[in-house]
């Protein structure tokens, strides 16, 4: 299903609408919504309609509006708006909305909708700027991106007074557009089993030492909480993830590149979709002292043979079953643009994968961040994508181009 699709389709949609001065925005999110056909229902929190009289929502979404949790009690109100919702909309959402969202909190009717509703959440936030820089709220929010909600902004600009700067609450187009988006991906994958390799593994030197990686899991995971979003069956093989997965996730765990292998061997096979997000050690120690390795008193250095692993990109590549589409990725510390594309056009010709998606990694890029910068590479080395952004947004737009081949 694609946009023009939605758009010809008539949907339930829930706008939640709470207490910020971005409320007035919300009004012409709805025009934009029931002028292009949509059955929308309001639900503003009682501090909403401090900011935007009823009357208004009513006018424009031609619907009654909700805000109490113990009106209708009868039609059980929370749980009917959920489940008849195609798409849910939280714009703006408040730094108290947000934090309360990522506690799963239920007890205001928005709250309850959302905890009793399968259907896709977009929420756009908006706040002064130091409300969205702090620390809870960043977390509160990377929680709901974990989750699988779809953050829309906020937009740098104008605020409240003579402030200026991010937080804005971002315009109704685009988080219209994004929303109907959201909804014509949400079932893009249904049926298509997708596995998915994240964080990075460890090779040990003794039963403390390790070589490893700065790798997170935060790309992978989000690939996989993107897919399942879409409607796929999703398996992750996870090494060391440092950001929890939804309780609801298969995440199989290993510790080595020899155990990722084995698993893949196990579970590749089943699999319509690889996406190797992992970042795989290229060396082991060639021996695992039995016990501690002491410092010697006697030497200042210590030399550890390395031996090279298997290329488990390469042999997924060549045990490939028919139809089946692999996704491998370069992180790399090259900056310039030529550079870094000449490396992966090497990369994708030496692994043969399907799709390639190449990346500068460093201290402060790349590993362990909620952003990323990336080009994708088809297995001729052309650029079908480039994206910058949440990693959640760059998993979009990788399973886009899958959802695209399927």
């Amino acid at each position: 299903m694609v946009v023009d699709d939605v758009a010809r389709r008539r949907l339930s949609i829930v706008v939640g609408v709470t207490g910020g001065i971005a409320a007035y925005k919300a009004v012409s999110v709805v025009r934009e919504l029931v002028t292009a056909g949509h059955d929308v229902q309001v639900i503003a929190t009682e501090n909403a309609l401090r900011f935007i009289g009823r009357p208004t929502f009513e006018a424009i979404s031609r619907n009654p509006v909700y805000s109490d949790l113990y009106e209708g009690v009868a039609e059980v109100r929370h749980v009917s708006l959920g489940q008849r919702a195609d798409v849910i909309i939280i714009a703006p959402a408040t730094a108290t909305t947000i934090a309360r969202l990522a506690a799963g909190f239920a007890d205001d009717l928005l709250t309850s909708t959302v905890l009793a509703s399968s259907a896709p959440v977009v929420i756009a936030p908006a706040m002064h700027t130091e409300m969205w820089s702090h620390p809870a709220t960043r977390a509160n929010v990377a929680t709901l991106r974990q989750r699988g909600l779809t953050i829309v902004g906020p937009a740098s600009g104008r605020l409240t007074g003579d402030d200026s700067g991010p937080g804005r609450m971002s315009e109704p187009a685009e988080i219209v557009r994004e929303a109907l988006a959201v909804f014509a991906g949400a079932a893009d994958l249904a049926g298509i089993r997708v596995l998915v390799t994240a964080g990075g593994t460890r090779e040990p030197m003794d039963p403390v030492r390790f070589i490893g990686n700065r790798s997170s899991g935060k790309q992978g995971l989000a690939v996989a909480v993107a897919a399942a979003a879409r409607g796929a069956s999703v398996t992750v093989i996870g090494a060391h993830l440092e950001v929890p997965h939804p309780p609801s996730m298969q995440v199989v765990t290993v510790e080595t590149t020899a155990e990722l292998r084995a698993t893949l061997v196990s579970l590749a096979r089943d699999a319509d979709v690889i996406v190797m997000a992992a970042a795989v050690a290229d060396y082991r120690p060639d021996s695992i002292a039995p016990q501690k390795i002491k410092k010697s008193h006697q030497a200042d250095t210590l030399t550890v043979r390395l031996v090279k692993n298997p290329d488990l990109l390469a042999e997924l590549v060549a045990r490939r079953t028919p139809d089946q589409t692999i996704i491998g990725f370069a992180a790399e510390t090259e900056t310039d643009r030529s550079a870094l594309l000449e490396l992966g056009r090497q990369k994708v010709k030496a692994k043969g994968c399907d799709l390639l998606v190449v990346n500068t990694v460093g201290t402060d890029r790349g590993f362990g961040t909620d952003d990323n910068t990336v080009i994708v590479l088809d297995r001729s080395g052309v650029i079908v994508a480039e994206a910058s952004g949440t990693k959640r947004a760059i998993a979009d737009h990788l399973l886009d181009l899958v959802s695209i081949s399927s």
